[in-house]
């Protein structure tokens, strides 16, 4: 392929426009936010099933005390129903029963009591704990939010170089030969760079030093020649700083 040598030198600044946007199109998709975001969500994930399992212990406590709590209400009213027969008199037999009854449901009473003391004491810890955990949870949710913030900021700025870049591109493109841009074009889609400037005697693509016969053959090739690189095959651009 024949292409001016200028056009050829202006070729490197459309890698250079590229090469921006490849870099953008980086950053972009490996933001540290990103991380963050991700290890804040898994975070948050266990958190979730931390409190869930908190909130099940509470749930827990409450239903066996509020069972207690029926017992006990129950106790209670037999007791009144007890005391008032008691206090209305009857044989002795049936006043000994009645106090033998009551004192028996005072020690029922006195035991469920004191089982409800301990649940309500078992819950006030598992309250303390569930507060814990949803304290966790909430500065965890906090830490995306703000995390996103930071991912949202950063995009929208990628997204402005991005937009300002691929607008400068169009021109550049467009004042180069459509032959020597599709080929550009190709190599650049399969191995991320199109095109490279020979620097002192080394493809500027893959660093490799010409020598031998490829030194020779690009030394001796026609200005307007498109010269690849043996190696990489990337477009080798020649100018005064080539050192051939």
């Amino acid at each position: 392929m024949k292409a001016a040598p200028e056009a050829q030198r202006r070729l490197l600044d459309l890698q250079a426009v590229d090469t921006t946007l490849a870099q953008l199109a980086h950053r972009r998709k490996s933001l540290p936010e990103l991380a963050e975001i991700d290890a804040v969500a898994r975070e948050i994930s266990a958190l979730e099933d931390e409190r869930v399992r908190a909130q099940v212990v509470v749930d827990d406590l409450d239903r066996d005390i509020a069972r207690l709590e029926k017992d006990i209400d129950q106790v209670r009213q037999r007791k009144d129903k007890d005391q008032k027969r008691l206090d209305a008199g009857g044989s002795l037999r049936e006043v000994e029963g009645l106090q033998h009854e009551l004192a028996t449901l005072n020690r029922r009473q006195s035991e469920l009591e004191d089982a409800e003391l301990e649940l309500m004491e078992q819950k006030e810890t598992a309250e303390a704990t569930l507060a814990e955990v949803q304290g966790r949870l909430s500065a965890a949710v906090g830490r995306r939010t703000d995390a996103e913030r930071r991912r949202d900021e950063a995009n929208g700025e990628i997204a402005k170089e991005l937009e300002f870049k691929t607008q400068a591109r169009v021109p550049l493109a467009a004042d180069l030969p459509s032959d020597l841009v599709t080929l550009y074009d190709k190599i650049r889609t399969d191995t991320g760079m199109g095109a490279a400037l020979v620097y002192a005697g080394r493809c500027g693509a893959c660093r490799i030093e010409l020598y031998g016969a490829d030194l020779n053959r690009v030394k001796s090739a026609p200005k307007d020649d498109v010269v690849r690189c043996e190696e990489c095959r990337r477009i080798m651009v020649r100018t005064s700083e080539s050192g051939l």
